[in-house]
């Protein structure tokens, strides 16, 4: 659907494909974004928009001369990585549980990290800029190590998901673990000491950023450069293992080859040229959707996602949703659902169905396929998936 401009009065628009009212909470958080003086142009928000902390989760902000990190968020380079196999669904029949299980010994979720750091994650190259990163976070290379190839938690996820024409796809989502949050912590906290010490009134002290020239700007983007790497390389490391689980079973062990990649971020900030101009994008909770680049939008653990191509939308930065988007907190879901509803709504998904995963239940995100709908001017839908195995942090 075309996008509608928001009839709120700030210094520059606010554009949505939400195709729905938003609420005060959202209406208020748009409005100090857009009320941002180095905000260049309009403020774009996706049709899986919901809150966040500063920002809008689901939103795009391009900028002049300035970033904010909190719009960016603390799992900095968060995104989803997805690989087309040359297996079929008849030959998951049977195998669903064990490959689960097999998935869960593999790779680490939740909290939980890896006892050895392997070949593949020591050679990395960003290894070799680690004492060059905030000097906050030197104490923590170790950990950095052993998570590196980790799930995490929350609404990170790893399936084996089946196309409409029966193709089996593996698909996962995760970010820069407790490396990207600990330093993008402390670039929000340096934010906001500036902006106490400069008596900036901020809309919201969430929204403190840095100025471009100065050292702490370019310590941050730096920092976020890093960050958004090693959580790709995560996600690379991650699949690798989840491929070789899968042909495990499927293959007999033997590797085989991807017939379509794709890793892409939704939770960061890069330099881009919009309307002749060059500008920092901060995507929080948006994938870039430029023509002919490929993008995932994952549905919640009981519904379908979507491999998708861009369409180059100039008005949305050339930007899509990341997912269906959350319609409630955890806590309400948690509240109002049980562990029935949660194992009706993943009814044919091999997955855990406890108390642990409650929060995740599909009735507390938004319906994807009205998500779709609302952004067919943004992306054109390659594959559609369902998944038949998940694994939850």
């Amino acid at each position: 659907m075309p996008y509608e401009k928001l009839e709120i009065s700030t210094p520059k628009p606010v554009l949505s494909w939400a195709n729905h009212s938003l609420g005060a909470d959202e209406t208020k958080m748009a409005k100090n974004v857009a009320s941002l003086p180095f905000v260049f142009k309009h403020v774009a928000l996706m049709p899986d928009v919901h809150l966040g902390k500063g920002a809008l989760v689901g939103s795009v902000v391009a900028t002049k001369e300035a970033i904010v990190p909190a719009a960016v968020g603390v799992d900095v380079g968060c995104g989803m990585c997805a690989i087309k196999t040359p297996f079929t669904a008849s030959q998951l029949e049977g195998k669903l549980k064990q490959i689960r299980l097999d998935i869960e010994a593999a790779i680490p979720v939740g909290f939980h990290e890896n006892k050895e750091t392997d070949k593949t994650v020591l050679n990395w190259q960003g290894w070799r800029e680690f004492k060059d990163l905030h000097s906050g976070v030197q104490r923590l290379e170790t950990k950095a190590m052993k998570q590196m190839g980790s799930l995490g938690g929350g609404n990170h996820f790893l399936e084996v998901c089946v196309d409409a024409e029966e193709q089996v796809w593996l698909m996962l989502h995760s970010g820069s673990r407790n490396i990207g949050n600990m330093l993008a912590q402390n670039h929000i906290g340096s934010a906001k000491e500036l902006a106490k010490l400069a008596d900036n009134r901020l809309p919201d002290p969430d929204l403190a950023y840095f100025i471009a020239g100065t050292p702490e700007f370019a310590a941050y983007w730096h920092d976020l450069q890093w960050a958004q790497g090693y959580a790709r390389f995560n996600r690379d490391v991650m699949m690798a293992r989840f491929k070789r689980v899968v042909e495990k079973h499927l293959a007999g062990g033997k590797p085989t080859k991807a017939l379509l990649s794709v890793n892409c971020h939704h939770n960061y900030a890069e330099k881009e040229l919009h309307f002749g101009e060059e500008v920092y994008v901060t995507r929080k909770g948006a994938v870039r959707a430029r023509s002919e680049d490929y993008g995932i939008i994952p549905g919640s653990m009981g519904a379908k996602s979507f491999i998708v191509k861009g369409k180059g939308n100039a008005e949305s930065y050339c930007s899509c949703s990341h997912g269906a988007g959350r319609t409630m907190s955890r806590n309400k879901a948690k509240l109002q659902f049980s562990l029935d509803d949660l194992i009706q709504q993943t009814d044919g998904v091999e997955c855990r169905k406890d108390a642990g995963v409650l929060d995740e239940i599909p009735a507390a995100y938004k319906s994807i396929e009205q998500v779709m709908a609302n952004q067919s001017d943004l992306v054109e839908v390659v594959a559609t998936l369902k998944q038949v195995v998940c694994v939850k942090g």
